[in-house]
């Protein structure tokens, strides 16, 4: 007999549904799940001429280069601290934008304010990188040609490393913010008006209809991207910082992330077993921080959490 609460009754009673999934199912084994047997070559020691499983096994020795170039810490500590503040700031920035765009009454202006914040989404790292050479270029950059003309002197940007930290946040916001913008934005959408018109009568301006009706109504959405990017918190922006700051060795010591280092060390040898290990190392860390922070978010609402 089928338990009514069982799986099995589950499947008969929307088979349909099941059929439904099938597509999507074979989309995530062969594109996610399969592809992860690859692991396995972080370690080995790689060998064009020869299969993965009969390569000769090393155990972690793949890892001993992440370890031994004493450099993994600040590694880590570059590239979890830029994501952190991508996360943080650009949230911030998408929510706070996304509800000033949401109060604007004229619908073209609206239109149009979406799509000039949506646009750099769409700008590629190598136009950003060749904006960015041009605005700060020592000879002939905007900024110096500027303080040539003010009769200041030229400032060498890519000397200073420190500075780099500030750029590389304010140009990776104006590409990114856009797109979560948009997504913060059809969540507004979704709120229902009565909460707003309760709240107009009982006398509340703009500004404390949005603080205390639209900010906690995005909540879940903020969560759940929130999720979603820490799973991957330890795979930094490799195009936004190649491009960025390329072979400039005077900025490493600020801008070197994981993915750079192990890019720069290995483009030569292409060691596949070194750069899996890598690979996993970013996705164990982003795995633990994803399961931990999930977890603390179920035991303070559960209806928050991913699982």
């Amino acid at each position: 007999m089928v338990k009514k609460n069982g799986f099995i009754h589950e499947l008969v009673k929307n088979k349909i549904l099941f059929l439904m999934l099938l597509p999507v199912i074979a989309y995530f084994l062969i594109n996610n799940y399969f592809p992860m047997i690859g692991i396995y070559y972080a370690f080995v020691r790689f060998d064009f001429n020869t299969s993965l499983f009969k390569m000769d096994f090393v155990g972690l020795k793949n890892f001993e280069f992440l370890w031994k170039s004493g450099k993994l810490m600040e590694l880590t500590y570059n590239t979890v601290g830029y994501n952190a503040i991508f996360i943080g700031l650009g949230n911030v920035l998408a929510i706070t934008v996304a509800i000033l765009v949401s109060e604007i009454r004229s619908k073209w202006f609206k239109k149009v304010s979406q799509s000039i914040l949506f646009l750099p989404y769409f700008v590629s790292f190598v136009i950003l990188s060749v904006i960015v050479f041009n605005m700060f270029n020592y000879e002939h950059g905007v900024l110096n040609s500027v303080l040539k003309q003010l009769g200041a002197d030229p400032v060498n940007v890519y000397s200073k490393p420190k500075l780099w930290i500030f750029l590389i946040v304010v140009f990776y916001l104006w590409k990114n913010f856009g797109y979560s913008m948009v997504i913060y934005l059809a969540s507004i959408t979704g709120i229902g008006e009565d909460f707003y018109e309760a709240a107009k009568i009982d006398g509340a301006n703009t500004f404390q209809r949005a603080w205390h009706i639209t900010v906690p109504m995005l909540k879940n959405t903020f969560v759940i991207l929130l999720l979603f990017s820490l799973g991957s918190i330890m795979k930094g922006q490799f195009d936004l910082f190649y491009q960025m700051i390329g072979n400039n060795g005077l900025l490493y010591s600020t801008t070197d992330i994981l993915d750079t280092y192990v890019y720069r060390s290995l483009k030569v040898t292409f060691d596949m077993g070194m750069a899996t290990a890598a690979g996993v190392y970013q996705s164990i860390f982003g795995f633990t921080l994803i399961m931990v922070v999930n977890t603390i978010i179920r035991k303070i609402n559960k209806d928050y959490a991913l699982f």
